[in-house]
Protein backbone atom coordinates (compact mmCIF):
# COMPACT_ATOMS: atom_id res chain seq x y z
CA UNK A 1 0.00 0.00 0.00
CA UNK A 2 1.18 3.49 -0.77
CA UNK A 3 -0.11 6.69 0.80
CA UNK A 4 -1.14 9.44 -1.56
CA UNK A 5 0.98 12.59 -1.58
CA UNK A 6 -1.60 14.67 0.27
CA UNK A 7 -1.71 12.19 3.14
CA UNK A 8 2.09 12.20 3.37
CA UNK A 9 2.18 16.01 3.42
CA UNK A 10 -0.64 16.10 6.00
CA UNK A 11 1.28 13.88 8.38
CA UNK A 12 4.44 15.94 7.98
CA UNK A 13 2.54 19.20 8.62
CA UNK A 14 1.02 17.76 11.79
CA UNK A 15 4.37 16.43 13.01
CA UNK A 16 6.06 19.79 12.48
CA UNK A 17 3.09 21.66 13.94
CA UNK A 18 3.23 19.50 17.06
CA UNK A 19 6.70 20.82 17.85
CA UNK A 20 6.00 24.52 17.27
CA UNK A 21 4.21 26.75 19.75
CA UNK A 22 4.17 29.67 17.33
CA UNK A 23 2.17 29.96 14.15
CA UNK A 24 3.86 28.91 10.95
CA UNK A 25 3.09 30.51 7.61
CA UNK A 26 2.30 28.50 4.50
CA UNK A 27 5.62 29.67 3.03
CA UNK A 28 7.56 28.52 6.13
CA UNK A 29 5.85 25.12 6.04
CA UNK A 30 6.43 24.71 2.31
CA UNK A 31 10.12 25.55 2.67
CA UNK A 32 10.70 23.40 5.76
CA UNK A 33 8.90 20.37 4.31
CA UNK A 34 10.14 20.87 0.74
CA UNK A 35 6.62 20.85 -0.70
CA UNK A 36 5.15 23.13 -3.39
CA UNK A 37 3.34 26.02 -1.73
CA UNK A 38 0.13 25.59 -3.72
CA UNK A 39 -0.18 21.90 -2.85
CA UNK A 40 0.63 22.56 0.80
CA UNK A 41 -2.06 25.26 1.00
CA UNK A 42 -4.69 22.78 -0.19
CA UNK A 43 -3.57 20.25 2.42
CA UNK A 44 -3.65 22.88 5.19
CA UNK A 45 -7.21 23.76 4.18
CA UNK A 46 -8.26 20.10 4.46
CA UNK A 47 -6.58 19.74 7.87
CA UNK A 48 -8.35 22.90 9.06
CA UNK A 49 -11.66 21.49 7.86
CA UNK A 50 -10.95 18.31 9.86
CA UNK A 51 -10.32 20.45 12.97
CA UNK A 52 -6.65 19.55 13.23
CA UNK A 53 -5.22 22.97 12.37
CA UNK A 54 -6.20 26.47 13.38
CA UNK A 55 -5.58 29.19 10.84
CA UNK A 56 -5.32 32.95 11.22
CA UNK A 57 -5.52 35.22 8.20
CA UNK A 58 -3.72 38.47 7.71
CA UNK A 59 -0.30 39.94 8.12
CA UNK A 60 0.58 38.08 11.33
CA UNK A 61 -1.42 35.01 10.31
CA UNK A 62 -0.41 31.43 9.94
CA UNK A 63 -1.34 27.98 11.11
CA UNK A 64 -0.87 26.06 14.31
CA UNK A 65 -1.93 22.68 15.59
CA UNK A 66 -5.36 22.56 17.20
CA UNK A 67 -5.26 21.52 20.85
CA UNK A 68 -6.97 18.19 20.18
CA UNK A 69 -4.69 17.26 17.28
CA UNK A 70 -1.92 15.89 19.53
CA UNK A 71 -4.11 12.95 20.51
CA UNK A 72 -5.39 12.21 17.00
CA UNK A 73 -4.98 8.59 15.90
CA UNK A 74 -2.77 8.25 12.85
CA UNK A 75 -4.75 5.20 11.70
CA UNK A 76 -8.03 7.08 11.84
CA UNK A 77 -6.51 10.10 10.14
CA UNK A 78 -4.99 8.05 7.32
CA UNK A 79 -8.35 6.30 6.79
CA UNK A 80 -10.03 9.72 6.56
CA UNK A 81 -7.44 11.19 4.20
CA UNK A 82 -7.14 8.14 1.94
CA UNK A 83 -10.89 7.61 1.65
CA UNK A 84 -12.56 4.34 0.80
CA UNK A 85 -9.93 3.20 -1.68
CA UNK A 86 -8.87 -0.39 -1.99
CA UNK A 87 -5.38 -1.67 -2.66
CA UNK A 88 -6.51 -3.25 -5.95
CA UNK A 89 -9.11 -1.68 -8.22
CA UNK A 90 -11.10 -4.75 -9.25
CA UNK A 91 -13.98 -2.80 -10.74
CA UNK A 92 -12.07 -0.10 -12.59
CA UNK A 93 -12.50 0.91 -16.19
CA UNK A 94 -12.49 -2.75 -17.14
CA UNK A 95 -13.78 -5.03 -14.40
CA UNK A 96 -11.49 -7.92 -13.54
CA UNK A 97 -12.74 -11.19 -15.07
CA UNK A 98 -11.74 -13.04 -11.88
CA UNK A 99 -13.96 -11.00 -9.56
CA UNK A 100 -16.69 -13.66 -9.27
CA UNK A 101 -14.37 -16.21 -7.63
CA UNK A 102 -11.38 -14.17 -6.50
CA UNK A 103 -10.02 -14.53 -3.00
CA UNK A 104 -7.29 -11.94 -3.51
CA UNK A 105 -9.57 -8.92 -3.03
CA UNK A 106 -10.66 -10.10 0.42
CA UNK A 107 -7.09 -10.88 1.40
CA UNK A 108 -5.98 -7.42 0.29
CA UNK A 109 -8.81 -5.77 2.26
CA UNK A 110 -7.74 -7.74 5.32
CA UNK A 111 -4.11 -6.65 4.84
CA UNK A 112 -5.16 -3.02 4.38
CA UNK A 113 -7.19 -3.10 7.60
CA UNK A 114 -4.20 -4.63 9.42
CA UNK A 115 -2.11 -1.72 8.12
CA UNK A 116 -4.59 0.80 9.55
CA UNK A 117 -4.97 -1.15 12.80
CA UNK A 118 -1.19 -0.95 13.30
CA UNK A 119 -1.42 2.84 12.99
CA UNK A 120 -4.51 3.22 15.21
CA UNK A 121 -2.71 3.45 18.59
CA UNK A 122 -0.10 5.92 17.26
CA UNK A 123 -0.88 9.61 17.75
CA UNK A 124 0.45 12.85 16.32
CA UNK A 125 2.22 13.41 19.67
CA UNK A 126 3.94 10.01 19.31
CA UNK A 127 5.26 10.93 15.86
CA UNK A 128 6.70 14.20 17.13
CA UNK A 129 8.45 12.74 20.18
CA UNK A 130 12.24 12.25 20.36
CA UNK A 131 14.29 11.48 18.37
CA UNK A 132 12.09 12.94 15.59
CA UNK A 133 11.40 16.01 17.73
CA UNK A 134 14.95 17.34 17.41
CA UNK A 135 14.85 17.06 13.62
CA UNK A 136 11.40 18.65 13.47
CA UNK A 137 12.53 21.53 15.69
CA UNK A 138 15.46 22.22 13.37
CA UNK A 139 13.11 22.30 10.37
CA UNK A 140 10.81 24.81 12.04
CA UNK A 141 13.69 27.27 12.54
CA UNK A 142 14.70 27.71 8.91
Amino acid sequence: MRLNRSTDISLRILMLGATCDDRLTIDELAEALVVPRHHLAKVVQRLQHLGLLETVRGRSGGVRLAATAHSTSIGGLVRELEGETEVADCEGERACPLSQACRLRGALRHAQEAFYATLDPITVADLSAPPARQVLLSLGRR
